[in-house]
């Protein structure tokens, strides 16, 4: 019996799978959403997978509808309200009026004690609002540091 390295190549046969078959040959799976609809077939129990398009469409939809059940749990306003409360103030966040929301959904701002929903404001400005723990004497300290900073009484005496 001769040697493997001396066999001619023409007797090893590769194993065939799907790896070795060029792509074209290969079954390609029908997105759900754009097969056309058929009235005499029934509906699959579990449909197929999503095209790169309609799955990126199916991510948004689900992405929206968690934030307005969110909403809707917790701050007690539904989509609509928070949609029209994001136009009452002209789209930007209330307090700095530079964030859209457009990378970062605007967050529902609220009175602790109360529970009533106050505005929409981005997460810079809303943490700032937790961080003064809603004290108007806090904020009215910021701004007159704003006003006169303390290095502004700073003389060249006081460094000798």
């Amino acid at each position: 019996m001769p040697s493997l390295r001396t066999w001619p190549v023409t007797l090893w046969v590769a194993p065939s799978n799907r790896c070795n078959q060029p792509r074209s040959s290969m079954p390609r799976k029908v997105c759900k959403d754009c097969q056309p609809e058929n009235p005499y077939q029934r509906p699959a129990p579990h449909p197929g997978p999503r095209c790169a398009t309609h799955w990126r469409a199916e991510q948004k939809r689900r992405k929206e509808a968690a934030h307005a059940s969110h909403v809707a749990h917790v701050y007690g306003i539904g989509h609509r309200d928070y949609d029209h409360l994001k136009d009452l103030q002209g789209g930007v966040c209330a307090i700095c009026q530079r964030a859209t929301g457009a990378t970062r959904r605007l967050s529902v701002d609220h009175d602790h004690k109360t529970g009533a929903v106050r505005g929409l404001l981005c997460r810079p400005c809303n943490n700032m609002l937790g961080h003064g723990r809603d004290s108007k004497d806090f904020f009215a300290r910021a701004v007159a540091y704003l006003i006169a900073p303390p290095a502004c009484r700073l003389t060249p005496e006081a460094d000798q």
